[in-house]
């Protein structure tokens, strides 16, 4: 397919069926920044619930910089992957710290913040910024795959990153990629071509995983308004001891948790 019957077709998908999301009615890089974060790994659906209440605990890098990791970590509860709250925190940080609180307008300063890779950092200069920056998630590599790699068994994000600059709206990139994701959502997801992607990878299953227990773990710790021992982390967990202890090792590594003897507790 060529670039304009291209365009046409998601144009007029988008014209009729556009989503109607929250974050796509503010032009705040802060807003916009939570957004991107928020939907890294997850759906739409699930993001729209926390978005606006964790906006209005934290209103912007300031507030958020000055927040205590309980109270981020508290109001992300039910969102998953809390890495990315406490990455989120931790580039309000640097961006109050380093650029008085204005999100930078280059993808190398972008990449630099915890928390920010190579899709993130273009969907950030694209959505806050309306730049023509490349990017790839998941909904527009499956319609790139669908369209223009409808043979090929193994497609890399490299071949499809030329088929999307060739075909950008240069004009109005913001909305384009819109179009593009709406588009992409709206798939079938039974033939779904992101199989034949190279990026393609199985999610790993959650019940009973390490992801699982620390989730398990952050909570019971935000949840209890005094310390935590490990002795009632054994019982409430209900998990082998070694395993408990080298997961709430990792988090206290990570920043999480401030493990002093057998007393947790989250800064």
């Amino acid at each position: 397919m060529t670039k304009a019957p291209f365009n046409r077709l998601i144009w007029a998908h988008y014209r009729k069926a556009g989503r109607d999301l929250p974050w796509r009615k503010t032009r705040d890089p802060y807003a916009i920044f939570v957004s991107e974060v928020m939907l890294q790994q997850t759906q739409v659906g699930r993001v729209e619930g926390f978005y606006e209440r964790f906006l209005r605990q934290f209103p912007d890098f300031h507030s958020l910089a000055a927040a205590k990791t309980k109270e981020v970590l508290g109001a992300w509860q039910g969102l998953g992957y809390n890495r990315r709250a406490l990455s989120l925190k931790r580039a309000a940080e640097i961006v109050v710290r380093d650029f008085g609180g204005t999100l930078p307008h280059d993808r190398a300063t972008l990449e630099s913040l915890p928390g920010i890779g190579k899709g993130t950092s273009g969907s950030l200069l694209v959505f806050a910024f309306n730049k023509p920056e490349v990017f790839i998630e998941t909904n527009i590599r499956r319609v790139f795959i669908h369209f223009f790699f409808p043979n090929v068994k193994k497609v890399t994000d490299g071949e499809i990153e030329r088929y999307i600059e060739r075909t950008m709206d240069v004009e109005n990139p913001r909305e384009w990629y819109w179009a593009l994701m709406d588009y992409g959502a709206a798939m079938s997801r039974s033939t779904n071509p992101n199989r034949r992607s190279t990026h393609y990878k199985k999610q790993s299953v959650f019940a009973g995983s390490d992801r699982e227990l620390r989730g398990r773990m952050l909570r019971y710790v935000l949840e209890k308004k005094d310390r935590t021992t490990v002795l009632s982390l054994l019982k409430v967990l209900n998990a082998p001891e070694d395993r408990v202890r080298k997961v709430a090792a990792d988090l206290a590594q990570e920043g999480f948790i401030v493990k002093k003897g057998n007393y947790i507790d989250i800064k």
